[in-house]
């Protein structure tokens, strides 16, 4: 090997591999299980620090309607700094909401709502989610059930190979011109 090139892809990603456990990408958090449901590379580059959502229109509007909706709840537990509440209601049963601004992704909220309801389980808190879709002014209910558990469990697992292999080839999806990482995987 001379001036940095390597002989296989392998011995090319280990460093950012080895990087990556130190600097703790296989922490799972409820971006990465929704992203998990979207996109396995965009996944994996979120994972390794190729945060592209900064500059995204689509993610600025998600924060503003977080910041203008919902102002009487006290906004953004963060707990274990795996998972982070859009805010929270105390009762009979906590409920953990989660705001979004639209139903395109529904399956990613569902699952990244089941794994906050999982994670408060694991903990010894019972908790009901709600997904709050502001601008439809629509309510999701997400009650978990012992499968939903089981699969979040071969998801944390899929989540860390994904995270610690190379990075996934990307693969053209109907949301891909509305990523943030367009450009990084077809421009």
């Amino acid at each position: 090997m001379q001036n940095g090139e390597f002989e296989t892809e392998g011995q090319m990603i280990a460093p950012v591999i080895e990087e990556a456990r130190r600097l703790g990408a296989v922490r799972i958090t409820g971006v990465k299980i929704a992203y998990y449901f979207v996109c396995k590379t965009k996944l994996w580059l979120f994972s390794h620090n190729i945060q592209m959502e900064r500059e995204s229109e689509d993610v600025a509007m998600g924060k503003m309607l977080h910041e203008e909706r919902y102002r009487t709840e006290r906004k953004d537990t963060v707990i274990g700094g795996l998972i982070s509440l859009d805010f929270v209601k105390y009762g009979d049963r906590l409920e953990v909401h989660d705001i979004k601004k639209s139903r395109k992704m529904e399956l990613s909220h569902r699952w990244q709502v089941l794994y906050y309801l999982y994670y408060l389980y694991n903990h010894g808190i019972d908790a009901v989610g709600i997904i709050n879709y502001p601008l439809l002014n629509k309510k999701e209910v997400v009650e978990a059930k012992e499968d939903d558990f089981l699969k979040i469990g071969e998801v944390l697992k899929d989540i860390e190979n994904i995270v610690l292999g190379d990075m996934p080839k990307p693969m053209r999806i109907k949301i891909c011109p509305k990523c943030s990482y367009y450009e990084f995987c077809w421009g």
